[in-house]
């Protein structure tokens, strides 16, 4: 008989993870990218409101997404990856149960669908090999309904902490709105170039207004640096991968040379204090794209900004700090080599 994996506890964080930030963007990316210009178009023909229609529900089926991509994270089959994703759109709290019938109500609580699509690897996991010839019946039935209904069970406490957590970050937006754009800039630049996936963070403590806006700006501040040192040492594909969205591809990177860290901190700080002097606004949906589909600065426009404005914000000043700051580290202060933005491929 062949013996299973142990994961570690930091295995399933991983697998979760890496399973959400995907799934996330799947669900998200469509209308991110063409919700505002199919609404723009929507008086030139019926077929844009369809597709408007279309792209704004396909992010309802985002938990049920992230349950399938966790399950295949772990290598689980095609039937046990697809009731992993039953068990978490199921305990996600994106659909509410009322008289008239079943409604969506959004995407969920992302940390709740975290939880959930977690239990339900492990119980499947537990339970590999033990059901028998009774698999196809009783799986959906102890993990999709059962794990489903632990969901949400859990969903009103982890909701309420969640939303604290969110509202605490934009009440800092409100009261110290310059020092808090500038942290939550500098950190986004650093979580886009960890497992971590910004997308989700922002969703999950509901970040928003100049908050959102900060957190999108500083993606793109790392993107800058990227792209700036990257162009010194990389094939063209590799820098025009990272500019696409590819920043996580680089995480090899800030192990073998933590020193990078150095100047994406520093852009992330400069680009923060444009959002707060340019007042660049954002959403929970949108916080964690930065440039990528031009998801950050379509949605500052929709909230206000010019087109300069934006420009200012996700273009000019990211882009023309990492300049400044490469320059000065490289060739001033001698902080590093542009080696440590060869790309490293993970091994495993």
């Amino acid at each position: 008989m062949e013996q299973k994996i142990q994961y570690s506890f930091k295995d399933y964080m991983n697998k979760v993870l890496a399973g959400t930030a995907s799934g996330v963007v799947v669900g998200l990316i469509a209308n991110a990218i063409l919700g505002g210009i199919l609404k723009a178009l929507i008086p030139y023909g019926s077929i844009f409101a369809t597709m408007a229609s279309v792209v704004s529900i396909m992010q309802f089926v985002t938990p049920a997404l992230i349950g399938v991509l966790v399950g295949m994270q772990f290598k689980f089959n095609a039937i046990e990856s697809v009731i992993i994703g039953a068990a978490t759109y199921l305990g996600s709290g994106a659909y509410t149960v009322t008289e008239a019938g079943v409604q969506m109500v959004g995407i969920g609580d992302l940390v709740n669908v975290m939880i959930v699509a977690g239990i339900a690897a492990f119980v499947t996991r537990l339970l590999q090999g033990r059901l028998g010839s009774l698999t196809l019946i009783l799986l959906p039935i102890i993990v999709g309904g059962g794990v489903g209904t632990l969901g949400l069970l859990i969903l009103p406490v982890v909701s309420q902490i969640t939303s604290s957590i969110g509202n605490l970050i934009n009440s800092f937006t409100t009261l110290q709105p310059l020092l808090m754009a500038v942290l939550i800039s500098i950190a986004f630049a650093i979580l886009i170039i960890s497992p971590i996936s910004t997308v989700a963070i922002g969703i999950a403590v509901g970040i928003a207004g100049l908050g959102a806006g900060a957190a999108a700006v500083g993606v793109t501040s790392c993107t800058a640096i990227l792209v700036i040192g990257s162009l010194r040492v990389n094939q063209s594909g590799t820098t025009l991968a990272i500019l696409l969205g590819g920043m996580k591809m680089m995480m090899p990177n800030l192990i073998k040379y933590p020193k990078i860290i150095i100047p994406i901190i520093l852009n992330g700080f400069v680009s923060g204090l444009g959002v707060y002097f340019l007042t660049i606004q954002g959403t929970p949906q949108t916080a964690g794209f930065g440039i990528v589909g031009l998801v950050g600065p379509i949605q500052a426009v929709n909230m206000g900004s010019s087109l300069i404005t934006a420009a200012l914000a996700y273009f000019v000043i990211p882009f023309g700090s990492a300049l400044l700051i490469d320059f000065i580290c490289n060739k001033v202060v001698k902080v590093y080599e542009h080696e440590i933005f060869k790309f490293v491929p993970a091994t495993n």
